[in-house]
């Protein structure tokens, strides 16, 4: 295939791939056999649910701080958060003393919100070890008291454009990392990037739409989105019954060094310093009744004569001071 197919293309052969099991099975020869279950009164599932209240709680995460976790969870209570996303290299001190990490978030009053677990891969060679560390990395958020472990991924193919089997594969191996995680009560959250299958919004409705919704939610980078070609406040209404948690941040286009093109030529920046239309995301989470965490996120400091707490407390000012919200 030479280009990327269409959404309706795409939905059509994964459709196809499933019917078969779809097709009704015969449970028993006889109507006289006794059910397995009681019958359900269905009468409840007529009454709608009531949304939950639009309700933002905001953390920052640690990449800024560039692997000094300790630092990182000092500055980002001082600032004011109420809770940290922390990277997978976190495990390389706590990896087996979750109890430490939890009594000193404890210490700081800050919650665990997200564990960033890395790369999804779809690599047979690489399945096994790939399930194994995810598995362990949800079990560590776990024993921590944390809530979400997040995927990136994957990587976009080289020389050559993705065709929809790679879609599909992303959003199988991401169903099977994250049935295992729910198993020990740890949602998964898909964070959309630049750089892997995922990239433009398309992209990201086609592996959503190939990974199992039970077990795949969204975590909407709102810069990503909009550097990716998106307008992330039509994300929001779209994913709406899928959306886990957010990233938060702002981005500019650069000057293209060589071998790049614009759509990546990038900078991420603090909240209110680039292009994204940050009030317009927060009015559509409004619209939604978004009920949940927002992570402040960056993956380096734009500006060399700031510090990583700087960089929190200006994110920190553009909520309070032109959203109007609580951090």
């Amino acid at each position: 295939m030479s280009s990327s197919p269409s959404r309706r293309q795409f939905l059509l052969a994964l459709g196809a791939a499933g019917a078969a099991s779809c097709l009704p099975v015969k449970v028993g020869a006889s109507t006289s056999e006794p059910l397995l279950y009681p019958p359900i009164d269905l009468s409840y599932f007529g009454n709608p649910i009531t949304p939950a209240p639009f309700e933002i709680h905001f953390a920052c995460a640690s990449i800024t701080w560039e692997g000094n976790d300790d630092q990182a969870i000092k500055d980002v209570s001082e600032v004011g958060f109420r809770g940290i996303q922390l990277r997978a290299p976190a495990l390389k001190e706590y990896g087996d003393r979750p109890k430490a990490l939890r009594d000193l978030l404890d210490k700081y009053k800050l919650e665990l919100v997200a564990l960033s677990s890395g790369d999804i891969r779809t690599e047979p060679e690489t399945w096994i070890d790939q399930l194994a560390l995810h598995t362990r990395n949800a079990r560590f958020v776990h024993d921590v008291g944390g809530r979400y472990l997040q995927l990136i991924g994957p990587p976009r193919p080289k020389n050559r454009q993705p065709v929809a089997d790679d879609y599909k594969g992303a959003g199988r191996a991401l169903t099977e990392v994250a049935r295992r995680s729910i198993d020990l009560g740890v949602p998964v959250g898909y964070h959309n990037h630049m750089n892997t299958l995922s990239e433009g919004p398309e992209e990201l409705d086609w592996v959503m739409d190939a990974a199992d919704p039970r077990y795949v939610k969204l975590e909407l980078d709102i810069a990503h989105y909009k550097q990716g070609g998106g307008d992330p406040s039509k994300a929001v209404r779209q994913y709406r019954d899928r959306m886990l948690f957010l990233h938060l941040k702002d981005v500019e286009s650069t000057l293209p060094a060589e071998g790049r093109d614009a759509k990546h030529s990038y900078r991420f920046l603090e909240l209110g310093r680039g292009t994204v239309d940050i009030p317009a995301v927060f009015a559509a989470l409004k619209e939604v009744n978004f009920s949940g965490w927002a992570v402040v996120e960056l993956d380096r400091v734009p500006d060399k004569a700031r510090t990583p707490k700087e960089c929190a407390l200006i994110s920190k000012r553009y909520i309070e001071d032109k959203l109007g919200l609580k951090v």
